[in-house]
C-alpha cells in the first residue's frame, strides 16, 4: 500500500489525530477520525435509501470528519482524480 499523507486535523494536539492520505495503488482516499456517538450511528444504520440496505454492514463504519478539514478532502479527491488520468 502506497498512502500519500495530505493532512491532520489543525487543531489535533496530542491525542486527536483526524487524518486524511490517499492510497494512490487502489486509488482511495483513506480517512481516520472519530468514532459517532450511539445515537449518530443508530441514526445512519436506521436511514433508508432506495436500493441501499438499511443498517451499517460489518466491514464499514461512521465517522465523523471536522468541517474545518474539508479542503483536505477536496485535495485528496484532487489527487485521487489525478492518479485516475494515468
Amino acid at each position: 500500500m502506497t498512502l500519500r499523507f495530505i493532512g491532520i486535523d489543525p487543531d489535533t494536539k496530542t491525542a486527536d489525530s483526524p487524518t486524511v492520505w490517499v492510497d494512490q495503488e487502489k486509488n482511495e482516499l483513506v480517512l481516520q477520525s472519530w468514532k459517532p456517538t450511539t445515537e449518530l450511528e443508530a441514526e445512519c444504520a436506521a436511514f433508508e435509501v432506495p436500493g441501499h440496505a438499511v443498517g451499517i454492514p460489518d466491514g464499514e463504519a461512521v465517522i465523523r470528519i471536522p468541517a474545518r478539514m474539508v479542503h483536505m478532502i477536496r485535495e485528496a479527491c484532487d489527487v485521487v482524480e489525478r492518479t485516475d488520468d494515468r
